[in-house]
């Protein structure tokens, strides 16, 4: 069992985090090699948070990234969501699919109270403190 978060995700983390304390439009070159990888890879994990309006992306000589005020509102839930995808609470700790509602799986009621307490910490942790 592996409960870790992607590159991606912690990618997307450091980048929301330089961008705010920069408090100015930083060049995608720039920032991709402050946070050690690529501009083609950061444009991919920077493109959901574009659409959430955390970040915003200007093109050209004068462009880069710069992160909304908004960004002191997103807890870590919402950025791996964003990032990752809302998780399958349906899904099975042990099995493929969901638990069957008649034959339940034995870790069922122990990962589903896990699987809350986490959801609600991960929930109350803002990326900007």
């Amino acid at each position: 069992m592996r409960l870790e978060l992607t590159s991606r995700t912690d990618l997307a983390l450091r980048a929301l985090r330089s961008l705010h304390d920069a408090g100015t439009r930083v060049k995608r070159a720039q920032l991709a090699t402050e946070l050690g990888t690529t501009p083609d890879f950061l444009a991919r994990v920077m493109a959901p948070l574009v659409r959430k309006n955390w970040v915003t992306s200007e093109t050209g000589p004068s462009g880069g990234y710069a992160s909304d005020d908004s960004v002191t509102d997103v807890s870590v839930f919402d950025l791996v969501a964003t990032v990752e995808g809302v998780p399958d609470e349906s899904r099975c700790v042990l099995r493929e699919g969901p638990c069957d509602a008649d034959e339940r799986c034995a870790l069922h009621d122990a990962w589903t109270r896990a699987r809350k307490a986490l959801t609600a910490e991960l929930q109350a942790t803002f990326i900007i403190h």
